[in-house]
């Protein structure tokens, strides 16, 4: 016998890896049984990316880059956009997300603090900062048409004041005027919300954030806010929770007839992404604010993914609906819900390019 055939008469074969893998069996029947339900149709395929199999290992979720942002280092490139206060359920919503930011390193703006200007009745449902840590940034939030009425009684002084007692590290302006106007209790504006912006940024020296709050913005309302020293603009796109369309559904039904399509009227965040690229380019260093909050319609971590991705200027997403609605119960439910994204965001980043 030769010295081959007698290695080949004394080889040890590897075991079946099935018997070392007691769960084998009963995954392979899973597959089989799943197969049939597991099929892609064409028309439900994402063509935004590039999906590249083979050029990186898997990521490692925590110890994804750090973001800069709004002067503190973020995390993920996420951000819990303004929702509640002042309600029975506020507290317990606020106080879930605000855990979730300090877990996982991402920044919230708050629901309108408008309660808070002139007393403290509500304090406990927006007091997060203790439960964020200084870490991650926090923003109290004011609608246009209240800031244009401190104006008005010479009370601008209490924004800081306001600051003051969350210690957020600035104010969100929301600027929503089919809101006040569809709104059976709104305010209405007495001028354009871009001087009322440009006073309180020359009187007072805070970092301020600019959104809308659902319909987005378009050409004009965007050039004129990247020429101001904002800290960041908040796009709150149509495609998300629309405040004006909610505010009609309190309406009578002639005020619904009449007004319903001016919910539909607006500005998606794709289209926004666009405009402000092309906004970038043409005011050059006429330019001022440098940061840009993606939201309106971003249901899932690849629309953010694909989005900030797009956008020239220096972004990170919000989304309103999806974290409420997993931070109304306990805590363990938005937990899993904010890991999970994070965790899709790591592999997204790790897998696929865009296309265009």
């Amino acid at each position: 016998m030769s010295d081959k055939e007698h290695e080949l008469e004394n080889l040890v074969l590897p075991s079946n890896p099935d018997e070392d893998d007691p769960t084998a069996a009963a995954r392979k029947r899973d597959h089989i049984e799943l197969a049939f339900r597991s099929q892609v149709e064409k028309a439900a395929l994402d063509d935004r990316f590039y999906y590249e199999p083979l050029m990186a290992a898997h990521p490692q979720v925590d110890k994804m880059p750090k973001i800069e942002f709004l002067g503190k280092r973020l995390s993920a490139p996420m951000w819990v956009s303004s929702m509640t206060g002042g309600t029975e359920m506020a507290k317990i919503i606020n106080h879930n997300l605000a855990r979730a930011c300090q877990e996982f390193g991402i920044g919230m703006g708050l629901g309108s603090c408008r309660s808070l200007l002139f007393g403290n009745e509500t304090l406990t449902d927006f007091d997060v900062r203790p439960i964020m840590g200084d870490a991650v940034p926090l923003f109290a939030n004011l609608g246009i048409a209240q800031v244009e009425q401190l104006i008005d009684h010479q009370e601008l002084y209490r924004i800081p004041v306001l600051i003051n007692k969350l210690k957020a590290d600035g104010l969100i302006i929301h600027v929503n005027p089919f809101q006040e106007w569809l709104q059976p209790e709104g305010d209405h504006l007495k001028r354009p919300p871009i001087e009322t912006i440009e006073h309180v940024l020359t009187e007072l020296d805070i970092p301020i954030i600019v959104k809308e709050v659902g319909q987005g913005m378009g050409y004009r309302s965007l050039k004129a806010l990247l020429q101001l020293p904002l800290a960041a603009i908040d796009f709150a796109a149509n495609g998300g929770t629309n405040f004006a369309k909610l505010e009609l559904a309190r309406s009578s039904e002639l005020e619904q007839e009449a007004y319903g399509r001016l919910a539909n009227i607006g500005h998606g965040a794709e289209e926004m992404v666009e405009l402000c690229n092309r906004l970038v380019e043409e005011l050059g260093d006429q330019r001022r604010c440098s940061q840009i909050i993606i939201s309106g319609g971003i249901r899932h971590f690849l629309d953010g993914y694909y989005l900030t991705e797009k956008c020239t200027l220096p972004s990170i997403y919000g989304q309103a609906s999806q974290f409420l609605k997993h931070a109304r119960g306990d805590y363990e439910t938005l937990r899993s819900y904010v890991r999970t994204q994070i965790k899709g965001l790591a592999l997204s980043q790790t897998f696929l390019s865009l296309k265009a």
